[in-house]
């Protein structure tokens, strides 16, 4: 049976104690709060890198992504659209910040009230979790 940090397969995706993994994350984000507040850059960066390798964070900011958004089965260039739970598991451990963004998928949607088209760009769900990730670090 093959392990990622502690949980095993599928089964493990639904018993996850979110609530837990949210505490965590929230007293993180509490710390570089109060760190931010104080004018301590130094201490903030390196509290935002802790919050950005930490497992929880990636949990939840996967979970987002994945289960919650409204756009959570709409694909990007690769083509995928809705994950397993064995999936999300891989998507969390694989999840790292060095990485370049993939190209974006390209859609034309009408604007509203007129006939005129414009862009949207819909990123691969890894760099949307990615964004939500780095959503998590962030004070504003």
């Amino acid at each position: 049976m093959s392990k990622t940090r502690g949980f095993a397969s599928q089964s493990e995706w639904k018993s996850v104690n979110w609530r837990k993994l949210e505490m965590t994350v929230f007293k993180l984000q509490k710390r570089i709060y109060q760190a931010s507040s104080r004018g301590d850059v130094s201490v903030v960066r390196k509290l935002q890198k802790t919050l950005m390798k930490s497992w929880s964070a990636k949990m939840i900011a996967v979970r987002k992504v994945t289960q919650e958004n409204k756009g959570k089965k709409t694909a990007g260039i690769d083509g995928v659209k809705a994950l397993t739970n064995k999936q999300r598991l891989t998507l969390v451990a694989s999840l790292k910040i060095s990485k370049k963004a993939q190209p974006t998928r390209r859609v034309w949607i009408p604007k509203p009230g007129r006939s005129e088209k414009r862009p949207l760009g819909i990123p691969t769900i890894y760099d949307r979790a990615l964004q939500a990730l780095a959503k998590q670090a962030c004070l504003t």
